[in-house]
């Protein structure tokens, strides 16, 4: 049996969507003024944070849901995200061969 994708992932043949698991307005960085979480390429560990979501007034962390390297950034920054709006697709990394 197939394992399903934990709240907020999606599974795709080309990687992994992290979507959003509540509405809110995403930010791609902790202040506006600050570095952003992650770039397109950046190779990421899963329970990594992604960005935020703002939903009443409280910040909600976005993690990764695996390890691998950021292939798309899917949501403008400081815009309004509903439930299950795709926010990341993550490449999985490569397995490493067990010797």
């Amino acid at each position: 049996i197939p394992a399903q994708p934990a709240a907020g992932e999606a599974k795709r043949d080309d990687g992994v969507l992290i979507c959003a698991p509540i509405v809110g307005t995403f930010y791609r960085s902790p202040a506006p003024e600050a570095k952003v979480y992650v770039e397109v390429g950046d190779v990421v560990k899963k329970g990594q944070v992604l960005g935020l979501i703002e939903a009443m007034k409280l910040m909600n962390e976005i993690e990764s849901e695996a390890d691998g390297r950021v292939a798309e950034i899917l949501a403008e920054n400081a815009k309004p995200v509903e439930y299950g709006t795709p926010l990341f697709r993550i490449e999985p990394a490569a397995p490493t061969a067990r010797v």
